[in-house]
């Protein structure tokens, strides 16, 4: 079908072309008008020991900053709220990715804030991409009792390529969320298998949540995550499903039996309990205030906070040797030679690595 445009008689036709649009930006906004002022690093620690959630949440975004720009007003805000930190009771919680820790979470800590009172503070740890870096931080869409409760502070944080199953920067978020008057943090992982146990140094009682099936007996006698949990609790005890958590209880109590006995003295116990139905929440939490009791009366308490402070003390040194290593000129400079080197064959991983070092530390020397 031919169009009627297209004919000569109409070639002399001419199209308006309309009303020329104003830009959808307003041309009187000034911008950085509302550009919020930059706090110093006294009006952070203020503002949150006052214990303002958004003067909070900066910090932590300060503290969680690779630019290094920021590393010394992060350490002096950390430096600043130290003396107002270590008065709360710190829980983390594990398992395997789909045991319901997120909608666990939710039951637990609604269940704390209204049996004990107080504040509640969760920082999630989301898995970051091997590919893209990036982190979907949704762990919070799934705990919509905590957070819509005025007494509790969510924070979601990227693992950005931290093993162990902790953020970077975990351990000085929980100093700052303490100075801010936290007296509760449960501190949340990402999904983990048997060797990620970095969350057991930095809390005082360690939560295990498992599901029924996922494996033999063999499997739970294995070393790793399930040495050093304080209580392991079986998920998803409903339904049809409470016989085979039963049976599944059996069989971590026995291979609990095959464990040295814990430094604390404790020894960890099974639960079931349903984190959807919010059925058995009561019991787990009375366990763990109860071995919160229990190790502030023989000492273990203390003791472990020490040796937790000692650990990270030799991670902060590793960590700042590591940094130091690859921001060197001399070593970013040679450091794609290096890689072309290993790549054509021509020297050994090992090697190439090990002239690397030895250029570093005679280059450290010559100071």
């Amino acid at each position: 079908m031919e169009h009627p445009e297209n004919n000569e008689e109409y070639k002399g036709l001419t199209v308006n072309g309309g009303v020329e649009q104003p830009s959808i930006i307003n041309p009187y906004l000034k911008r950085g008008r509302f550009r919020r002022r930059e706090l110093s690093a006294g009006e952070m620690v203020e503002g949150i020991v006052r214990g303002d959630i958004t003067v909070l949440s900066q910090a932590v975004t300060l503290v969680e900053s690779v630019n290094p720009d920021h590393r010394a007003k992060a350490q002096e805000v950390i430096e600043k709220c130290l003396p107002h930190s270590g008065r709360s009771v710190r829980i983390g919680i594990s398992g395997v990715p789909g045991a319901g820790k997120s909608t666990s979470i939710d039951e637990f800590g609604i269940h704390v804030l209204r049996e004990y009172g107080g504040k509640l503070a969760v920082l999630a740890i989301d898995p970051s991409s091997e590919r893209t870096k990036g982190s979907i931080l949704g762990d919070k869409t799934r705990m919509e009792k905590l957070a819509q409760h005025p007494s509790s502070f969510i924070r979601p944080s990227p693992s950005a390529g931290s093993l162990g199953g902790v953020a970077r920067k975990t351990r000085e978020t929980i100093i700052l969320c303490e100075a801010a008057g936290f007296d509760n943090i449960f501190v949340e992982t990402v999904g983990v298998g048997q060797s990620e146990t970095a969350c057991h140094s930095m809390v005082d009682f360690f939560l295990l949540i498992q599901l029924a099936g996922t494996g033999d007996e063999l499997q739970g006698i294995k070393r790793g995550i399930m040495e050093i949990s304080d209580g392991i609790v079986i998920n998803k005890c409903d339904g049809e499903n409470v016989d085979k958590c039963h049976l599944a209880a059996t069989s971590f109590r026995n291979a609990l039996h095959f464990f040295p006995q814990p430094e604390s003295g404790w020894t960890p116990r099974v639960l079931c309990y349903s984190g959807f139905y919010g059925i058995g929440i009561k019991e787990i939490w009375d366990m763990v205030y109860e071995y919160i009791d229990f190790v502030k009366a023989n000492g273990y308490f203390d003791y472990r906070r020490n040796e937790q402070s000692k650990y990270w003390m030799y991670e902060s040194i590793n960590e700042h040797l590591r940094s130091h290593f690859y921001n060197n000129a001399a070593i970013q400079a040679r450091l794609e030679d290096a890689e072309r080197i290993v790549l054509a064959g021509e020297k050994t991983s090992f090697m190439a690595a090990k002239d690397l070092l030895d250029m570093y530390f005679n280059e450290r020397d010559s100071f």
